[in-house]
């Protein structure tokens, strides 16, 4: 039985872990997109309305906080789940994330055996 794909917008400035994450999240099955900035990635979440959003906080120019605000203050891109990628799990960062708009956060380095556990759960959140 073929669900329908689900569709993720991956925001990461960092080459290996955007292979890294776009690889894992391939082999389950979910169609990936791919942002390397904010400003990219308000423009592909505007044209595309993915199902889910990981954003990671450090990215050069616009921080993925400020991307996120953008996108929760835009009526056609603030349903859409966001979900921090950070380095930085400290109780202020994710306090921060979420005064931003993102439902959760996941930590860097990426937990190979529980990202795939992680975005199931963020897509089924309503």
């Amino acid at each position: 039985m073929n669900l329908e794909q689900k569709v993720i917008l991956v925001v990461e400035d960092n080459p290996v872990n955007m292979e890294l994450v776009v690889d894992l999240l391939d082999n389950y099955g979910y169609q990936v997109l791919k942002a390397i900035n904010g400003n990219e990635a308000i423009q592909i979440a505007r044209d595309r309305c993915p199902d889910l959003i990981l954003m990671d906080i450090q990215l050069p120019g616009m921080s993925g906080l400020t991307a996120t605000k953008i996108l929760k203050q835009d009526d056609a891109t603030k349903n859409i789940p966001v979900v921090a990628l950070t380095a930085f799990a400290m109780g202020a960062d994710e306090l921060k994330a979420r005064e931003a708009g993102c439902c959760g956060f996941i930590t860097k380095p990426i937990n190979t055996r529980e990202l795939p556990r992680q975005v199931s759960e963020f897509l089924s959140v309503d």
